[in-house]
């Protein structure tokens, strides 16, 4: 196979070794013979030339430039991996937060109930009605607390994203689209973090 190729290409040379004979007679200096030395010297002195400013001028700053985005992307990331971090340690802040809470209210429980039953004046009716009153409140500032806190880690994410994007693209993104993606994380993780 490679002999076939290697015999047609010798016979497609000299086919076309009269072709250039006959244009050399007819005005192409190109293909005359004795200006083959002087457009080898040019053409190896242009692409030299051209070697040369790409290799020492062009390329490093190529290279430069890709070390310096590559540095700015890994700082980027490390940044938000900060963030990452920051924000699972404020949701854990807000879980203990939150058992805090239900503890003191059992605590308030406890302590109205004791209290109560040393005060013999009171009706059992009037003792239970008030600490099913304190137990309420006392759950309703709980779902403000879960009901807030939502909207508050949100709003977090949302700033938290819009900075980060800002560093990383170097563009303002709409707000919107933002609060959106964050609004759909939120849903779908809502149970992981929130009880619902």
């Amino acid at each position: 196979m490679i002999k076939k190729y290697f015999f047609h290409s010798i016979f497609l040379n000299l086919f076309f070794l009269k072709e250039v004979f006959a244009a050399e007679s007819g005005g192409m200096p190109q293909l005359n013979p004795e200006f083959w030395v002087s457009q080898i010297f040019w053409l190896t002195l242009t692409f030299g030339i051209l070697y040369i400013v790409l290799s020492k001028a062009i390329l490093p700053k190529i290279s430069s430039n890709l070390e310096l985005r590559k540095s700015q992307i890994q700082e980027n990331i490390e940044a938000a991996e900060k963030q990452r971090i920051e924000s699972d340690t404020k949701l854990k802040e807000y879980d203990d937060l939150i058992l805090k809470s239900k503890v003191k209210a059992k605590n308030i429980y406890k302590d109205a109930r004791e209290k109560v039953i040393k005060d013999i004046n009171l009706k059992k009716e009037v003792l239970d009605h008030q600490i099913d009153e304190e137990i309420k409140k006392a759950e309703k500032e709980i779902e403000v607390l879960k009901k807030n806190a939502p909207e508050k880690i949100n709003k977090i994410a949302i700033e938290t994203s819009s900075e980060l994007i800002k560093k990383l693209i170097g563009a303002e993104i709409n707000s919107s689209s933002i609060s959106a993606i964050v609004d759909d994380l939120s849903k779908r993780n809502g149970d992981k973090y929130y009880g619902n």
